[in-house]
């Protein structure tokens, strides 16, 4: 399950990426258009910035702003810098594995490659997707009509 820090920290990344490139948007107005709390925006934000996700420049036009083009920002990225694993469990995570002591064998654990099929089917799907997919989906989205219109 995604965190909620982790939530968040998509959708600043996806009104970011909907901004015009380069432009700096402070944390106030990220927090206020994402209903993120912004102390809580605050951490997230320096998060990416430190994962070289984002930029920010100081002063009056100030705020962060995407340093990779959104299309080269895939989700597992987001999900691995923010949340850390992806797997549901600690024996079938690749990034993050830890034995979870419960089997003789894991090669021949029936729930280790149960798993081990759903953390692949998982990242398939998270590796191809990037912020600029989102953004664009959430573009659509939002210029779907509304029924009765």
């Amino acid at each position: 399950m995604l965190s909620k820090k982790c939530q968040y920290a998509l959708h600043a990344l996806i009104y970011l990426a909907e901004q015009v490139e380069g432009t700096a948007v402070t944390i106030g107005e990220i927090a206020t258009e994402k209903a993120i709390p912004k102390k809580f925006l605050e951490a997230i934000l320096l998060d990416l910035k430190n994962a070289g996700i984002l930029g920010s420049k100081k002063g009056k036009s100030g705020g962060y702003f995407l340093l990779k083009d959104p299309k080269r920002i895939s989700i597992i990225e987001v999900i691995r810098e923010v949340d850390g694993a992806v797997a549901m469990l600690p024996c079938v995570s690749l990034n993050f594995y830890d034995s979870c002591g419960m089997c003789a064998d894991e090669k021949t654990c029936k729930i280790n490659n149960l798993f081990g099929q759903v953390r692949d089917a998982t990242l398939k799907i998270l590796y191809s997707n990037t912020v600029a997919d989102l953004a664009d989906s959430h573009k659509s989205l939002g210029a779907a009509p509304v029924e009765g219109q």
